[in-house]
């Protein structure tokens, strides 16, 4: 590293030592981490950012600002010796990407005039990692196999062992089939959150929908389509009652577990974990070829596909799950075998027809 002195004597500019340089780089660290808490991002998001950054910084033999191409080549080479999934390696690449955006933009004339380095992005097009649905489309059911499912699971109920979960089970799974609603989200509502008084069918208001980036909940409002509006009738007025009087509270949970609160004076809420398994039985149980492969995530993916085959606009399922980028909603879309064939022949129908007005 080249030690430049500015001119006018502004020795606050002067890495004079290692040390000195040290501080520096710590600073930036630092500094990226205030604009990421400005920026809205979770504590969490921000701490796990700061991590990936030092383990970089660790890999290095010079200060961060020096960084290469290669250097990132060879730090992402050794997350794959190292087993990390690529998902995870993904997350790496994005978050030090950003990192030296970040430096780029506020620090490259700085760093210049102290150490005449300019500052380049390690992370290109080359190195940058593919993601984490590499490998893993999640194709769903097709519809006769959903239905399959759920009208078994539904017939069964009132034979449950333990009638009140199994209920509580397949109310959940309906909503991730009918409106893709997140397991995390299903698992966060409250019964306040349920407002049948808003639009022609009532809306649920998410409140803890999945942030991008770390940024926190993104809250909307999902409209009870698809037969959603009947099912949490039924749900509310038929079952819900049933786990204890404090279906009567709004703070209360929608999906309450057998276990009560004493100190919230209501029912506990039900774990994601419970709910996961629930559907993992009753797929082993009335759709055996999906065991171990039907999660809630997978019926998300077939809200939006069934929904796209009956007509429903692309954005319009955007805002119905919440995506941030149209792009992410496309690829929870997968259409019958038959969807191109048919859209080629309409396009060819209709250049026909123009033709033969034409003549």
């Amino acid at each position: 590293m080249k030690l430049v002195a500015l001119r006018g004597g502004a020795a606050d500019e002067v890495l004079r030592t290692a040390q000195d340089a040290e501080d520096f780089e710590q600073e930036i660290v630092d500094e990226h981490a205030i604009a990421m808490a400005a920026a809205g991002l979770s504590d969490g998001h921000i701490q796990g950012t700061r991590r990936i950054i030092i383990e970089f910084a660790r890999s290095l033999t010079g200060p961060l600002w020096e960084a290469g191409c290669a250097d990132a080549d060879a730090f992402l080479a050794e997350q794959r010796r190292m087993g990390h999934a690529v998902s995870t390696r993904a997350g790496k690449a994005g978050a030090l990407a950003q990192f030296y955006e970040f430096v780029i933009a506020r620090y490259q004339g700085q760093i210049h005039r102290m150490t005449g380095v300019v500052v380049e992005q390690p992370i290109d097009d080359f190195n940058r990692q593919s993601g984490a649905s590499l490998g893993k489309v999640r194709v769903p059911p097709s519809d006769d196999e959903v239905d399959a499912l759920f009208t078994g699971w539904r017939q069964s109920i009132p034979d449950a062992r333990k009638y009140l979960p199994a209920a509580r089970d397949y109310f959940a799974a309906s909503l991730w089939r009918r409106v893709g609603v997140r397991i995390n989200e299903t698992v966060m509502l409250d019964i306040r959150d349920w407002r049948p008084d808003l639009g022609g069918l009532g809306k649920l208001h998410v409140r803890f929908g999945k942030g991008s980036h770390g940024r926190g909940f993104k809250a909307r409002l999902v409209p009870a389509i698809n037969g959603a509006d009947q099912l949490i009738d039924w749900w509310l007025a038929e079952v819900r009652h049933q786990f204890g009087d404090d279906w009567v509270n709004p703070d209360a949970p929608m999906l309450p577990s057998e276990r009560f609160d004493e100190d919230l004076g209501r029912c506990a809420r039900v774990s994601d974990y419970s709910l996961r398994r629930g559907l993992t039985i009753q797929t082993e149980r009335f759709l055996p070829a999906w065991a171990g492969r039907l999660t809630p995530h997978v019926l998300r993916h077939y809200c939006a596909s069934s929904l796209y085959g009956s007509g429903m606009d692309l954005k319009a399922i955007q805002e119905l799950l919440g995506h941030q980028w149209l792009s992410t909603t496309s690829g929870y879309v997968h259409v019958r075998s038959e969807h191109v064939e048919l859209a080629w022949l309409g396009a060819n129908q209709r250049v026909e027809a123009r033709f033969a007005e034409e003549r």
